[in-house]
């Protein structure tokens, strides 16, 4: 049994303290982070004359892990120090953002990851309540070309082929 505070945060009314249930979701984020540590240290080495002077397969996902998992722990700070309110329904912005992934995953693999990228983050930004589509566009274009390059140029990762990779590798 839960209650609110006079702030309207979620309390278990005996403690005083946040509802356990709040912490299901960092749970199964660190969890997520741990398999794919996991999944990650059992991949094998590539050959250097496959990745060259760049990194391992295995080196970034392990990063991406680490960096979930240390904001992660933001999370279950912010948790404890200022339980939320409870919500009775998910407004509509969270559900249209579930099928933009949807979307994303489709214009990935049939269109190009770039555009598919560019298309849904312009898509969020005005979902999200940016108002000025300028501001949404060149936040969707400057983003994806900043992850592009920086992928290709400063890591030398290639993305899988698609219209505008396709073009671009040559």
């Amino acid at each position: 049994m839960s209650t609110h505070d006079e702030a309207g945060r979620t309390t278990d009314p005996s403690s005083g303290r946040a509802v356990w249930t709040n912490f299901l979701i960092p749970a199964f984020i660190f969890a997520f982070c741990g398999v794919v540590i996991y999944v990650s240290l059992t991949l094998d080495e590539a050959l250097p004359i496959i990745v060259g002077d760049s990194m391992q397969p295995r080196v970034f996902p392990i990063f991406l892990m680490v960096v979930i998992a240390i904001l992660n722990l933001g999370i279950i700070l912010q948790l404890v120090c200022n339980p939320p309110r409870r919500i009775n329904r998910e407004p509509a912005t969270t559900w249209i953002t579930v099928v933009l992934m949807g979307v994303f995953y489709f214009l990935t693999e049939f269109v190009d990851i770039m555009l598919a990228l560019a298309a849904v983050m312009f898509a969020m930004c005005m979902i999200w309540g940016e108002r000025r589509w300028w501001v949404a566009t060149l936040t969707a274009l400057i983003t994806t070309g900043a992850i592009f390059f920086s992928f290709d140029l400063i890591l030398e990762v290639r993305f899988p082929r698609g219209l505008f990779t396709d073009w671009y590798y040559g």
